[in-house]
């Protein structure tokens, strides 16, 4: 964020702020670890406060729940901030030192009343009104969301509204308050670090605007770089719809089951001319693939580097050989790179690491002996002298401030895409539980006594209403298709609001009820947010998908 894409906060500084807000995120089920160091804060007399549709795990050790209702993020920022406004808590020299844009963003906000707040979130303005003033009035604050904020088709304004929070009240670029995207996958920060997205290279230096960066890389990789950006994946399945995407290369992903409205992505998949899947296990895209090439478990099976949500590279040794004709993943892209006629050097970690320290000036100073010997090192850490950063933006804090300013960004409310009807009245979100992991092919093959099967959450309130009893097999359905799953009458749960995951595909493909209205900004598809209808079985439907849940693509 301000151009880096990393949180901006240290562990450390978790356990030692004064509040923390948990802005749609489970962390308690979905990034345990990290929710430790939540802890020790609680325990230390920190104020915790939840903002999810859900009463979660995480929302039962907060001082504060605001159940917000499905795709009202925005509301509550705006409302929060014209309390905040209102109350005089705003940090005046902070704003007018390192940021733009605020007048124009007071203006925007100037309508979201208390009332009107209440209104539109769910959320008890008493509630607003308690959370509003304890993040101003916090000495360090510290926000952490995860996808409860990002797979929303309005994704990137989302994550603006929390900024806009820091920045009104200066939570940011000091120990203690920052903003933190807690990385939803192991080594996600690492791939975004690596230039894994479509319009950066590594280092997050810009592929279309910054000349010098790409000359730079030019020379090291004897290429032109064309300065244009490419596609994120939901511009890729776009383009497969066009079919100007004929050839598809898929590492480590698992789109045919992880894809929103799931029908529709392998019927795309399958339309290939060519799809290769490099992977360490047979899913469902490699299934479908022409090609799979059998990879190294990285966590074990081959040396490396990981970055973890407080942006620190931590080393990865090699344990075991790969079994079989699995290979490293380095050993088969230079493999490939080498048909191809092109010599990309040696194939081993450090050689490829050291090639990054000289083109990413943010890596420059980690030798892997400086990796080993501190434990890992938090970016930037621009030479072999640098201990890296414990928090990001402290340049804000300068008089004057060094770089360009922080800037508001105005940001309206807008609801979900898929709404609710008569005919499908119930809002169906979706997320993660402790012992599972996405599309299960990681986790579902070993056991835990925590697991149990796919079912269809509801309220009590809504089972009472429909008739259902704890277990009843039900057909659940959207505007794309639907599936079958056993209810779970789930106390969390406010009347309205449905909840299931995509750890189990093989019994119930959950995302064939989601739907792929995607964020312009980031590609991100609204998996948060699906309209969904419940219907009971008669008894004949009952007895035919007993044995096993089905998709039913929509007609």
């Amino acid at each position: 964020m301000f151009g880096a894409g990393g949180g901006t906060s240290s562990y450390q500084e978790v356990e030692e702020t004064d509040v923390i807000f948990l802005w749609g995120s489970n962390a308690r089920e979905t990034h345990p670890i990290f929710f430790h160091h939540v802890l020790k804060a609680v325990h230390a007399g920190a104020r915790l406060f939840s903002v999810d549709p859900r009463r979660t795990t995480s929302a039962q050790w907060a001082d504060a729940w605001l159940g917000i209702d499905v795709g009202t993020d925005v509301a509550l920022s705006n409302t929060m901030a014209r309390e905040i406004l209102h109350a005089g808590l705003h940090n005046r020299e902070f704003i007018e030192r390192a940021t733009t844009g605020f007048d124009e963003y007071a203006a925007s906000v100037e309508p979201w009343t208390l009332e009107r707040g209440q209104e539109e979130t769910g959320v008890p303005a008493e509630i607003i009104r308690d959370a509003a003033h304890a993040y101003a009035r916090a000495d360090r604050a510290i926000i952490c969301w995860t996808l409860g904020i990002t797979e929303h088709h309005n994704a990137v304004d989302n994550v603006f509204a929390l900024i806009n929070l820091a920045l009104l009240t200066g939570h940011v670029g000091r120990y203690g308050s920052g903003l933190n995207p807690l990385r939803g996958q192991n080594n996600v920060q690492g791939g975004g670090d690596m230039g894994a997205i479509p319009n950066k290279l590594p280092g997050f230096q810009d592929v279309e605007r910054d000349d010098e960066a790409r000359a730079k890389f030019e020379a090291a990789w004897g290429v032109t770089i064309e300065p244009r950006y490419g596609w994120h994946l939901t511009q890729m399945f776009e383009a497969m719809e066009r079919r100007e995407l004929r050839t598809l290369y898929v590492v480590g992903e698992n789109p045919a089951q992880s894809e929103a409205d799931t029908a529709h992505a392998v019927e795309l998949l399958e339309g290939l001319d060519h799809l290769v899947v490099q992977d360490i296990f047979m899913t469902r895209t490699a299934e479908l693939a022409d090609v799979v090439l059998p990879a190294s478990a990285s966590w074990c099976e081959a040396e490396g580097t990981v970055t973890n949500s407080e942006r620190r590279v931590q080393r990865v040794r090699k344990a075991l050989e790969p079994p079989g004709g699995a290979r490293d993943d380095i050993e088969i892209v230079c493999d490939i790179a080498a048909r191809m006629g092109h010599d990309l050097g040696p194939p081993d970690a450090e050689s490829v690491w050291n090639e990054l320290r000289s083109l990413s000036p943010m890596h420059a100073g980690m030798t892997y002996p400086r990796l080993d010997e501190l434990g890992g090192i938090q970016w930037p850490c621009y030479d072999e002298q640098h201990p890296g950063e414990l928090f990001l933006h402290g340049r804000l804090w300068e008089s004057p401030i060094s770089g360009p300013p922080a800037p508001f960004n105005v940001v309206e409310h807008a609801p979900p895409v898929d709404k609710l009807s008569d005919e499908f009245p119930i809002r169906l979100t979706t997320g993660r539980r402790l012992d599972s992991y996405n599309t299960g092919v990681q986790s579902g093959g070993y056991a835990s006594p925590l697991r149990r099967r796919e079912s269809l959450n509801l309220s009590p309130e809504d089972c009472e209403r429909l008739g259902l009893d704890e277990g009843e097999l039900v057909k659940v359905s959207s505007r794309r298709g639907s599936v079958y799953a056993p209810v779970r009458i789930d106390e969390t749960l406010r009347p309205g609001l449905a909840f299931m995951t995509f750890h189990f595909p093989e019994e119930v493909e959950t995302n064939v009820l989601t739907i792929d209205a995607t964020d312009p900004k980031s590609g991100t598809a609204e998996f948060k947010a699906s309209a969904i209808r419940v219907d009971r079985l008669s008894d004949a439907e009952r007895t035919g998908q007993a044995a096993s849940q089905i998709a039913v693509p929509a007609k």
